[in-house]
C-alpha cells in the first residue's frame, strides 16, 4: 500500500505544525527553569538507561561537541553524572544522578499536566489512538532513517526543514 504524495505533503506539513506548536507549549512551561527544552531532551534520552556519549550525540541527531555542552551543563547543574567506560577506557557513560532522576519525574510530571488540561475536551479514546498513531510513525521514521545510514537503496528521501 502507497501513500499519495499529496497526502505525505500534508504530513509534512501536519507534524511541523505539531513540532511548533510544541515548542510554544515548552517554551511557557520553561519560564524560570534553569533546565532548557535542549537540555530536557537529553535528561530524557539519559533517563532511558547510562548509555556512551557517542550513541547518545547519534540517537539526538546532534554532534558530540554540541552534546559534551549539554553534559557539562547537566553535569554542572547536579543531574547527570559521567564515568569512564569499563569496556573501552577512551569512552565515556553518562547517567542521570539521583536528583537527575526526580528533576526528570518532575519535568515529565508538568508536561503530563499541562498535556491533559489542554486536551480536555478529548476523550481517552481519542488520546490513546493519537499516542499509538504517533508511536508507529516515530518507529517507521526511525527504522527508514536506520535503513537509510546503512545504506539501503529501497529508502525514499526525507527532506526535513
Amino acid at each position: 500500500m502507497s501513500v499519495a504524495s499529496t497526502t505525505a505533503a500534508e504530513l509534512v506539513h501536519q507534524i511541523f505544525d505539531l513540532q511548533r506548536a510544541v515548542r510554544c507549549v515548552a517554551a511557557a512551561n520553561l519560564r524560570g527553569d534553569e533546565t532548557g527544552v535542549a537540555l530536557q531532551g537529553v535528561l530524557r534520552f539519559v533517563g532511558e538507561g547510562e548509555t556512551r556519549a557517542t550513541q547518545l550525540a547519534e540517537r539526538l541527531g546532534v554532534s558530540a561537541p554540541v552534546l559534551s555542552r549539554h553534559v557539562a551543563e547537566l553535569i554542572d547543574q547536579g543531574y547527570v553524572v559521567r564515568r569512564p567506560d569499563p569496556e573501552d577506557g577512551r569512552a565515556q557513560l553518562i547517567a542521570l544522578s539521583p536528583s537527575g532522576i526526580e528533576k526528570l519525574r518532575s519535568i515529565e510530571a508538568q508536561r503530563a499536566a499541562t498535556l491533559q488540561g489542554f486536551l480536555q475536551d478529548w476523550s481517552e479514546d481519542d488520546v490513546e489512538e493519537t499516542s499509538k498513531t504517533l508511536k508507529k510513525l516515530a518507529e517507521s521514521l526511525r527504522t527508514s532513517a536506520r535503513a537509510k545510514a546503512a545504506g539501503s537503496p529501497d529508502t525514499s528521501n526525507f527532506v526535513e526543514e
